[in-house]
């Protein structure tokens, strides 16, 4: 498609790109905060881009996620004549083939080593060698809460429930019939996991905003290494074990 002048509106994407084809990207989200030193112009948030601005620069190309990214706004820059790829992921190999098919939309000729070393992480579903889960021998169920007030969390068909069955665990909610459903409080610690699962994004969870509300373990993990598809990929099976294994004591 095009080799240059391309907007993301997906943070992961943002990180895969500018990892990869260096100097592509000339517009990316307010949210896009990886690398920490890409100097491109802020064309708003994920859900309320600045489609003029968008339009401003020019692009031959925008990348877009059909879970993060609003219809209308992609629909106002389709009807501007710019080129729109939008992207689906709700599991690890959908995201191993999105980056692949995203790099190639934006001119990369070659597939980048990064994303092999990711690929390879994931090989064995995640899970370092000896292990067979955050507790080394079993599997455990969690409740992951991606927001309160409202309480939010995980349901079925999530990128992110799919990284943590292959790391041994089971998402309480994944037969839920939405996929980011609001639960009470109460019904949360009704379920009886055996670990609460806290990223800290999109709701920044932390030692003191969050576990308290449970009696059970929590275990505060990345959002960048639970939710993002791109080089964080690579390490995300060791970092997200680290912390998880940390939880379970």
């Amino acid at each position: 498609m095009t080799g240059a002048r391309v907007v993301s509106l997906v943070p992961s994407l943002t990180e895969a790109i500018a990892a990869t084809l260096p100097g592509a990207l000339v517009g990316a989200t307010d949210w896009c905060s990886h690398p920490a030193d890409l100097d491109v112009v802020r064309i708003g948030g994920t859900k309320n881009p600045k489609t003029d601005r968008i339009a401003e620069l020019g692009p031959g190309l925008v990348i877009a996620n059909e879970e993060e990214n609003r219809e209308p706004d992609l629909d106002a820059l389709r009807a501007a004549g710019i080129e729109v790829l939008v992207t689906e992921v709700r599991d690890v190999p959908a995201a191993f083939r999105e980056l692949d098919r995203v790099l190639t939309a934006c001119g990369a000729r070659t597939r980048p080593r990064w994303l092999d070393e990711a690929e390879t992480a994931w090989s064995d579903g995640g899970l370092p060698p000896d292990s067979g889960g955050p507790e080394s021998g079993r599997r455990i169920r969690a409740v992951v809460p991606i927001w309160r007030r409202p309480w939010m969390v995980l349901g079925r068909d999530t990128f992110a429930g799919d990284v943590l069955a292959r790391l041994g665990v089971d998402n309480v909610y994944a037969t839920h019939s939405e996929r980011y459903p609001r639960i009470p409080l109460e019904e949360l610690r009704a379920s009886a996991p055996d670990l609460i699962v806290l990223p800290d994004e999109p709701y920044r969870f932390t030692e003191q905003d969050g576990p308290e509300s449970f009696p059970q373990p929590a275990a505060l993990v990345s959002g960048r290494h639970l939710t993002w598809y791109g080089p964080s990929l690579g390490e995300a099976p060791r970092v997200l074990t680290a912390a998880l294994r940390a939880a379970c004591g």
